[in-house]
């Protein structure tokens, strides 16, 4: 079951060989995390939303309002079987017709959902290596910020992940600085200071991230700034973690040879579920 323009159906019958987001991703999404019947950090994802699609120039529809999407999204959660919470992607397109050039800016929206085992968040066991993916490089421009389809650097470094039996990648912009994992936004502590890559070296603008900012902020002690992390950074850190909404926080057990722990990820976990419980 999907959702497809607020009307729940089997199948939305596109056109593939018509569709502008098949064709030229021409489409931005957000992954959202539901929980107890509410969108977790709607404003955030809403607002980066509209953000996304009057920088691609995509015509925003009237009653597309912050209460509206989340309506759309619970309208498909809420059939689902029951679950202790649920993942769900809303995916906006623009309408099929021309080439690069739309024959109109008018767009649809698809919104999936799929059930999550974890009401909260929780770390993943076990190993959990990463390496830097060189083979291509991310843009330190405003569109690498967008959560587009166009995800090609991520899908090659995700298959390069995993023939070499790493868990993730590193990705590293045009100026050659670490800004981002494959799947999340990067977190970098080094004594009392704790740093992740600014949106203007090209990493995602990530609702997690902007969470972690606020949290770590409050955490007495520590520093908390937006630079620029270059490789050799990595080697000097006591810990790294990547953020997302669905996971939450994910510490890093091992860059190359280099073993980290996972203490300020811990903290920093426990403040982002009882924010959750009590917000």
């Amino acid at each position: 079951m999907i959702n497809y323009n607020g009307t729940l159906v089997t199948e939305s019958n596109i056109s593939i060989h018509e569709n502008r987001g098949f064709l030229y991703g021409d489409a931005i999404f957000e992954t959202l995390r539901v929980l107890d019947g509410k969108v977790l950090f709607l404003e955030d994802h809403y607002f980066r939303l509209m953000a996304s699609l009057r920088i691609v120039r995509m015509e925003i529809p009237m009653n597309f309002t912050m209460e509206y999407m989340e309506e759309q999204v619970l309208l498909l959660t809420d059939t689902l079987a029951a679950a202790p919470s649920y993942r769900a992607r809303i995916s906006v397109f623009r309408k099929s017709g021309g080439y690069y050039l739309p024959t109109n800016n008018d767009v649809e929206f698809i919104v999936t959902s799929s059930a999550l085992e974890e009401p909260l968040y929780s770390f993943t066991e076990g190993a959990y290596e990463v390496d830097l993916f060189k083979d291509f490089y991310v843009t330190k421009q405003l569109l690498s910020t967008l959560k587009s389809t166009n995800k090609m650097v991520q899908i090659t470094g995700s298959v390069f992940a995993h023939e070499n039996g790493l868990q993730n990648c590193l990705l590293v912009n045009d100026e050659k600085n670490v800004i981002e994992a494959l799947q999340g936004n990067l977190f970098m502590l080094t004594g009392n200071r704790l740093v992740t890559p600014p949106v203007s070296d090209g990493c995602l603008n990530g609702v997690m991230r902007r969470q972690v900012l606020a949290l770590a902020q409050k955490v007495e002690g520590l520093e908390v700034v937006e630079a620029s992390i270059s490789p050799f950074d990595l080697q000097k850190a006591d810990e790294l973690f990547i953020t997302n909404v669905i996971k939450g926080i994910q510490p890093i057990t091992k860059y190359r040879k280099k073993e980290f722990v996972s203490i300020m990820a811990s903290d920093l976990l426990k403040r982002l579920n009882a924010k959750i419980r009590f917000s």
